[in-house]
């Protein structure tokens, strides 16, 4: 049998239009202008660059060296560790400098000699114009200048508050890594790397954004990932041209193959023991500054049914809960359809006491059963809404509060019957099951209960086969968006409904075309006789 190899497919882009109709984000018209050897004209440099910033410190000071040179840093506040610039620059070369200078050093060869001699940093690299050392100060370095060089310095002294490394609050588990994400991309790349030990682990970087100039890490295994899903992913990466990337949503539209659908064909995590596995599968993480959320693709629709800690437990319990979380989805899409399609267009599919309390609830309820569900929904909605923004103990009170107030007030004033209520909050419920397809959930929800309060069943079924015919065209980086299902793969779907023990997990999912499939080879355990 002919081996399946996934294509690596472009983006859907609407058609180009011509060049000239296409605006281009604004760019810095400033041209590259190299440092001067005159302290003073590059400190009237950068004073023009970061004119009427508050922020920016200038820092003058003297070196003695057989005659004294003046020595100018340059960094911003709340970038920087301020106690490092005192100890690990000011200190040395203002105090400790006369003690440890060389007999043979000379003027020539100062600024070298105080970089390898003089200075304890790790990084400290060198910029010869003024875009240069800009930059380097605009990401938290201090930019090092000494009269009589046309070269700085760049001393890595970045520091601030961050916030601290904790739990995640939308992938909360029971057994398993508690640590997450934070905004700090330098703290998230150390995360993985203490979860992957492997110098095959690469790590690439780039920057996005004209004005915002985010950092970006692209994270892979090598010698596991596909080759040609790296070419692709670093591709996409390099045709955006946008002049911020403020959070990793921004890069998620910008390259996802289909961004008229609903489900996301881009996966996202907080975890660093989450995207681990799937780089260990041969998938690729992209990381970005100033956010928690870490890209992953490809991403597949089955995989949101999917949690961690399923494979920290015992695979039978897990087993149970993962065919729980299938319902719940379905419950939280089909229900207000079916029940509206039985209630008002084959109420005899219905058993007879329970259609005759369904009449005797409903008598009086001025609105048929779909308006009823739009009502509930959009007060739903609006409350889990208020529930997100508020604050988190008022939100909790006004979420409890409201569906119980407003709830019991419904009823008693006629507007919606009793069944309703129920119905709406089972929904509501298994619509939190599925946190990851929280954007999709609602608006399949409405398109099925349109199908069916115009068509009944009839319309519910047309629905779902018009929902499949649309996941079947779906391509996440080119892997079919429904994969294992379709196309089928025998040895991948043994741990879709049915949760495998570790032992019987030896191969990585031959859908992503992996160039190592075996996992591991450990085989049964037995004990000895």
């Amino acid at each position: 049998m002919k081996k399946w190899i996934p294509r690596l497919l472009k983006p859907v882009l609407p058609k180009k239009k011509k060049s000239e109709d296409i605006p281009s984000p604004p760019q810095n018209e400033t041209q590259v202008q190299p440092l001067s050897t005159n302290l003073s004209d590059n400190l009237a440099l950068l004073k023009n660059r970061f004119q009427n910033s508050m922020d920016v410190t200038f820092r003058q000071f003297n070196i003695d060296f057989k005659s004294p040179k003046r020595a100018l840093i340059v960094y911003i506040e709340g970038l920087v560790d301020t106690a490092a610039i005192k100890s690990d620059i000011l200190e040395p070369l203002m105090y400790d400098f006369t003690s440890i200078q060389a007999e043979n050093s000379d003027q020539s060869n100062l600024l070298t000699w105080i970089r390898d001699s003089a200075l304890p940093n790790n990084r400290i690299p060198e910029a010869h114009s003024i875009e240069d050392a800009v930059q380097g100060i605009l990401t938290g370095q201090s930019a090092f200048l000494l009269d009589g060089f046309d070269s700085a310095l760049l001393i890595c002294t970045q520091g601030g508050e961050y916030r601290p490394i904790e739990e995640p609050d939308t992938e909360s588990v029971v057994r398993g890594p508690r640590e997450g994400f934070t905004e700090n991309i330098t703290v998230n790349t150390a995360l993985l790397r203490r979860k992957i030990r492997d110098s095959n682990l690469k790590i690439e970087g780039l920057k996005l954004g004209t004005h915002t100039k985010t950092q970006i890490h692209i994270a892979y295994l090598n010698g596991v990932v596909n080759p040609k899903l790296v070419t692709e992913v670093k591709q996409r990466l390099q045709r955006i041209n946008i002049d911020s990337i403020l959070e990793s949503g921004y890069i998620e539209q910008l390259i996802e193959d289909s961004p008229n659908s609903i489900f996301p064909t881009i996966g996202n995590t907080e975890k660093p023991d989450v995207l681990a596995s799937k780089i260990l599968e041969g998938r690729i993480g992209i990381l970005v500054d100033g956010t928690p959320f870490v890209l992953v693709v490809p991403h597949l629709f089955l995989e949101v049914f999917e949690s961690a800690e399923d494979y920290y437990s015992r695979p039978y319990y897990s087993t149970a809960v993962r065919l729980i979380r299938f319902v719940a989805f379905i419950i939280a899409i089909l229900l207000p359809s079916i029940y509206i399609a039985l209630e008002s267009f084959q109420p005899e599919m219905i058993p007879t006491d329970l259609l005759f309390s369904m009449a005797g609830s409903r008598e009086g309820i001025p609105f048929p059963a779909y308006v009823e569900v739009l009502i509930m929904g959009i007060i739903f909605e609006i409350m889990r809404e208020a529930g997100i923004r508020m604050p988190r103990p008022i939100g909790q009170a006004v979420s409890i509060v409201g569906a119980l107030v407003l709830g019991e007030a419904a009823v008693r004033a006629g507007i919606v019957s009793d069944p309703m209520i129920i119905i709406v909050a089972l929904t509501a419920i298994s619509s939190f099951v599925i946190s990851s397809l929280g954007d999709a959930i609602p608006l399949l929800r409405v398109f099925f209960l349109i199908c069916s309060a115009s068509l009944g069943v009839f319309g519910v079924l047309m629905g779902i086969l018009f929902v499949l015919t649309h996941l079947l065209k779906l391509r996440s980086f080119g892997v079919p968006y429904l994969a294992p299902i379709a196309p089928g793969n025998r040895e991948s779907l043994k741990n879709i409904l049915i949760i495998l023990p570790t032992w019987a997990l030896r191969k990585r999912p031959r859908i992503l075309g992996t160039e190592d499939p075996i996992r591991q080879n450990s085989g049964k355990p037995s004990p000895e006789k």
